[in-house]
């Protein structure tokens, strides 16, 4: 839980320097912010799941051996 909550942390820092304006419309702030927050939550739970399933397979290379 506490990896998600860094990783989304760190998604939601990267998130904001990008420019996504162009992509919605006039008067649709809270959707907006609504999308951005959903789009940040997936990212980081993707990113997190993945270091740690790679942390998960480096300590299970010992059994390849």
């Amino acid at each position: 839980m506490t990896s998600h909550l860094i990783f989304i942390v760190i998604t939601w820092r990267v998130v904001q320097s990008i420019n996504f304006d162009a992509f919605f419309r006039k008067h649709r702030v809270f959707e907006a912010r609504v999308f951005i927050i959903f789009v940040t939550i997936a990212l980081g739970t993707t990113v997190s799941r993945f270091f740690l399933d790679f942390i998960s397979w480096s300590n299970n290379l010992i059994y390849l051996f």
